[in-house]
């Protein structure tokens, strides 16, 4: 019996076998085929066509800007801290809704 081997550069090549050893390779041929099409329907994303680049992958988020958010959550922080008891109550009033509200509530 014949099998028939083909490289990735494109290059196929036969070899012969005894019946019972290419018995043994159709049948991992065929299993290894019916395994790859279950795992094509289970998993229509193929890991071996992943980029890893891309929106997918992506974030906006960086060391910087990290940095640049906690600084500035600070600061707010340490404005709220020093409003009065009113000036925050009114601040967060503000927040819910327009300033005729907070007049007509005080």
């Amino acid at each position: 019996m014949k099998i028939k081997y083909a490289f990735l550069d494109g290059a196929t090549t036969e070899v012969e076998v005894s019946e019972e050893i290419g018995t043994v390779i159709i049948d991992s041929r065929k299993a290894e085929h019916a395994q790859d099409e279950r795992q094509r329907y289970h998993c229509p994303y193929s890991y071996d066509a992943i980029d890893y680049e891309g929106e997918e992958y992506s974030t906006d988020e960086t060391p910087e800007t990290e940095h640049i958010r906690s600084e500035r959550d600070s600061r707010l922080y340490a404005a709220l801290a020093s409003l009065t008891e009113t000036q925050r109550r009114r601040l967060l009033m503000l927040a819910d809704g327009p300033m005729g509200e907070i007049a007509r509530r005080e």
